[in-house]
């Protein structure tokens, strides 16, 4: 296999930036292009050692100050050799340092190609490898949770656990089809029904672990709405923790969409805060509503905002008529000011409702504890391994239905063989999750999706 190359740090200027090379000539790269000061070659050099130098071209011009370290197979991240070479962190100087790489007889790694390897040199399984990704791009706290947790393996073992009980049960069906004069045990069909519901059920529980991560992975489309001067674009400024909306006195400040992505109880939240709602003669003011309702329709999550100091009128219920079914939490804001709002009819409206200051920031916990409530994340523990790709939710839900059909043959009195089919159905999906046995278009999809250098 070639030795590979690339940049393994963030394509913008740093104070450090790694070239990260492995295979089986990498510590010949190496040395073609560093030298150490002390003269000693990382060909010679043991694992998880550093050697300070300079990186020179194919001409022998120095490009930078560097550090070499090296990573001996198979206790290295792809179980290859490596060799990092960390720079300074200038575009234009690690461009120079991988262009002399390259030269020195490296090829360009492609796209996830790193991690790849270390799947193939069983570094990691696919569900780990996935969650390499999913950990660079975490942007929370329960996000980043997750995808240790499944780069530790925990999803792994919990669909391993899966897989090794319907193994077994498919095992003694085989085997008491196939040798029935042989010393075997009967098979136990309430034994079988059991452990055929213990599967299910496990998969079933799996699965609604998936809605709730995808949320703290991708984040949610989070429209602000109310009628004018509610206070939606001082719970805009109060959750980004600055001043991205323009506050006043005034009705109908707000007449574009403003956008900005905070963290809420650890949900990446991506907000608009929209004009407010309501019937109005002033035309570029028409426009906002109109494009406010639109945003609506379209809103994955809405937080609508009531003004606790008034009475409901007609454009809190056209508010309310717009949203619909889309989850939702009722922000009943100027917990400062005197009550005059019927929390009745909110609350016969909407599940979730708190009461909350905007301007002084009070309630903004219950707010948090509400919301993962609407999007169902407040029961979801990341650190249980869930399920975190649409790849693993439909390898999961095949061998759910897999199951179901062993369940359906069970109950209608067909033969073991068909229960059995079914069942190895269902291992082989779960086996195609992990990446036991997966065919390689499945690798190269997975793998098109990483970055360069990962």
């Amino acid at each position: 296999m070639k030795t590979i190359a690339a940049i393994s740090t963030a394509a913008a200027p740093g104070g450090i930036g790694i070239i990260r090379i492995s295979g089986e000539e990498a510590r010949s790269v190496g040395d073609r292009v560093f030298r150490a000061v002390s003269g000693e070659k990382l060909h010679t050099a043991a694992g998880y050692t550093c050697r300070f130098g300079h990186v020179f071209d194919a001409d022998g011009v120095r490009l930078d100050e560097c550090i070499a370290t090296v990573f001996a197979a198979p206790k290295s991240f792809t179980g290859e050799d490596v060799v990092e070479l960390s720079c300074h962190g200038g575009l234009f100087v690690l461009k120079s340092v991988l262009k002399a790489v390259f030269a020195a007889g490296a090829a360009p790694a492609a796209a996830g190609e790193f991690t790849r390897r270390a799947f193939l040199n069983g570094k990691m399984d696919l569900a780990q490898a996935e969650a390499v990704m999913e950990l660079i791009s975490a942007e929370g706290r329960e996000a980043m949770k997750a995808a240790q947790a499944g780069h530790d393996g925990v999803l792994s073992r919990r669909i391993g656990a899966i897989r090794d009980d319907l193994t077994d049960v498919g095992a003694h069906l085989a085997a008491w089809a196939d040798y029935p004069d042989d010393d075997i045990p009967q098979v136990d069909e309430e034994m079988l029904k059991t452990r055929l519901a213990a599967g299910r059920k496990a998969l079933e529980t799996l699965l609604e672990s998936f809605d709730g991560g995808r949320v703290l992975r991708e984040g949610v489309v989070t429209v602000i709405a109310g009628k004018p001067n509610a206070g939606k674009s001082t719970l805009m400024n109060l959750l980004a923790g600055c001043e991205r909306s323009i506050v006043t006195e005034l009705a109908g400040t707000t007449r574009d969409v403003v956008e900005e992505t905070v963290l809420l109880g650890g949900i990446p939240l991506r907000l608009a805060d929209t004009a407010g709602i309501r019937e109005t003669d002033d035309r570029v003011e028409r426009i906002g509503v109109r494009i406010a309702l639109d945003r609506l329709k379209t809103a994955q999550f809405v937080l609508a905002v009531f003004d606790a100091s008034e009475a409901l009128n007609d454009d809190d219920r056209a508010m309310m008529d717009a949203i619909g079914s889309t989850p939702c939490v009722a922000v009943v804001n100027k917990s400062d000011l005197p009550a005059q709002i019927d929390l009745q009819t909110i609350r016969a409206r909407f599940s979730e409702v708190v009461t909350i200051s905007a301007l002084s920031g009070d309630g903004l916990s219950a707010l948090s504890e509400a919301s993962s409530r609407a999007l169902h994340t407040a029961k979801l523990n990341p650190n249980d391994g869930i399920l975190y790709t649409e790849r693993q939710r439909a390898d999961a839900e095949a061998a759910l239905n897999c199951i179901k059909e062993a369940q359906d043959a069970l109950s209608l009195g067909m033969t073991w063989d068909a229960v059995t089919v079914s069942l190895e159905g269902a291992i082989a999906s779960l086996n195609e999750l992990t990446g036991e046995r997966v065919s390689d278009a499945v690798v190269d999809k997975v793998f098109s999706k990483f970055c360069v250098g990962k």
